[in-house]
């Protein structure tokens, strides 16, 4: 779990709703193993979000900026980087 900050746990926490239908974790302990188990990633600009949804299959040619921080598995961070979770 010390690979992701509380920041990262706290805006996973509050916003899982946008890419499960029912919790996956309640805890910020619950909510950093399940980030290790999916493997998530955090990045640290939008061009590094459209590099690795591109690096995995998504088609991103021709999405806006706005486009890719509205994708359910990307999580904007209050500090300007983003969180990657793959579902």
């Amino acid at each position: 779990m010390a690979e992701f900050s509380i920041e990262c746990l706290n805006t996973f926490l509050e916003n899982q709703d946008r890419l499960f239908d029912e919790p996956v974790a309640e805890t910020i302990e619950e909510a950093g193993a399940f980030l290790e188990d999916v493997m998530a990633e955090v990045v640290d600009s939008i061009d590094d979000v459209r590099d690795y949804l591109d690096q995995s299959g998504m088609d991103v040619d021709g999405m806006s900026d706005e486009e890719i921080e509205e994708a359910a598995e990307v999580f904007a961070l209050p500090s300007g980087r983003y969180l990657i979770v793959e579902a």
